[in-house]
């Protein structure tokens, strides 16, 4: 059986050793070569063609983030990026995640145990096996043609063998062969009769967002300042105009999106193409370890019109503003007198995940009263779907999955098409334009 050839890029000896042998213990693998700055990787890749990439991000003469863009415009492959977890290496590593790298996990150091050692060597190499089962769609340097690709209306259905809806694995595709396509279950599925007059359907929205995406800084810029006339207020941690303050909590349209694998560089078309006056908040779980979600916040907000902050326990909701959940804790909404307010807890994880897409999801299943928006992108599993179904069932407003043709990895959507919990299925440039229309 011919093995997957894995390019190992660390300017430390030391780590690269360390690297060869976690990705030796699976014999599915087998080491390319190596490279010991990010000039020789891209020289590297050129010459060996691997079938995938670990880069690390602090090297001479090129660092990883450069690397990794180098080597996506020249030849493009899977990458796991290798990150520390101080503010400098989390931001990084997320401006990594936004350029095309598959996923991160955590360097080791020459102290670590060796139990600590093997848990990152079994995590790498899943992450090489996923990487390298979806990497024809990881390395399109473009999304497919937008004219190419519409909104399809979903029928509420439930698949006949898989009550619980999660999406049946596929092998990986073998080395140097095409990436191995899921199967269409989208187009495939029978609209059951009646389904049409119980679903209206809504006409997905071409046109244009009122003001342009600023471009996405490479490294860890701020943008500027946000401008243009909005309809709602901006206020600031340290603002306490009354006036503004209220006008932003008097809101009745609510959006959630839940994301895992691939989901940095989807927020950032999602959020990073909603207007700044949207009348509406915006919750966000992305399957990520504690750090580096507030990392991803100030991406995110970098390259926004729209706020964008890390949720913190008890804040009151704001319309306008994206909340992304910490790592390491379920967020969900709550309500009390004064209105609604973020719900951080460490419960147990729900699915392998914490934060976890369902508990958000179902965390706003009872406030009926407003016009509930729910999102899943791009992830691995079966995260989500069960709670969009509870929502769909619950008559939120709308339930929107990514389309296969734009996700990295077409599982948490999949789910949800599978247990009849989505509604719309939209390519990711779509989504932002349509949860515009749809909160007017």
């Amino acid at each position: 059986m011919e093995k997957f050839r894995i390019l190992i890029v660390d300017d430390s000896a030391f780590m690269r050793a360390i690297i060869r042998d976690l990705i030796l213990q699976d014999p599915a693998f087998e080491v390319a070569g190596t490279a010991a700055t990010g000039k020789e990787a891209l020289e590297a890749a050129r010459l060996l063609a691997p079938d995938a990439m670990t880069l690390d991000l602090e090297m001479p003469e090129m660092n990883g983030l450069e690397a990794l863009v180098a080597v996506m415009e020249s030849r493009p492959l899977p990458v796991i990026m290798f990150s520390g977890i101080s503010e400098e290496h989390t931001s990084l590593t997320i401006a990594a995640l936004q350029q095309g790298a598959f996923d991160f996990i955590r360097k080791p150091s020459p102290a670590s145990p060796p139990g600590e050692i093997e848990t990152i060597g079994r995590l790498l190499r899943e992450k090489l096996h996923t990487a390298l089962q979806f990497r024809g769609r990881l390395v399109q340097p473009r999304l497919p043609a937008r004219e190419a690709i519409g909104k399809r209306e979903q029928p509420a259905r439930r698949p006949a063998g898989d009550a619980a809806g999660h999406a049946k694995p596929s092998s990986a595709p073998g080395p140097r062969s095409a990436a191995r396509e899921a199967p269409d279950e989208i187009r495939k599925t029978r609209i059951p009769p009646g389904a049409d007059a119980k679903r209206k359907s809504a006409s997905a929205s071409e046109a244009p967002l009122s003001k342009a995406r600023p471009a996405w800084p490479a490294s860890g810029a701020s943008r500027p300042a946000k401008t243009g006339t909005t309809s709602v207020p901006q206020v600031t941690a340290g603002e306490s105009s009354p006036k503004s303050l209220a006008s932003r909590e008097r809101w009745t349209q609510l959006v959630a999106i839940g994301t895992s694998t691939g989901g940095p560089r989807a927020l950032s078309e999602v959020i990073g193409s909603l207007p700044a006056d949207l009348p509406a908040p915006v919750l966000v779980v992305q399957h990520m370890p504690p750090r580096f979600t507030a990392s991803l916040a100030k991406r995110l907000e970098a390259g926004s019109m729209i706020e964008v902050t890390e949720a913190e326990q008890g804040e009151r909701v704001l319309a306008g503003r994206v909340y992304i959940a910490p790592g390491g804790s379920h967020m969900e909404l709550e309500k009390d007198g004064s209105g609604y307010r973020i719900r951080l807890t460490q419960s147990p994880a729900v699915s392998g995940h914490r934060p976890s897409v369902d508990v958000l999801f179902r965390s706003i299943v009872p406030y009926r009263e407003l016009e509930r928006h729910c999102v899943l992108l791009t992830g691995m599993g079966s995260d989500g779907a069960k709670g969009m179904l509870e929502l769909r069932e619950s008559g939120a407003a709308s339930t929107i999955t990514e389309a296969e043709e734009t996700c990295v990895v077409y599982g948490m959507p999949r789910s949800a098409v599978e247990l009849g919990g989505s509604q719309t299925v939209l390519p990711l440039f779509q989504i932002a334009g349509e949860l515009a229309r749809r909160c007017r």
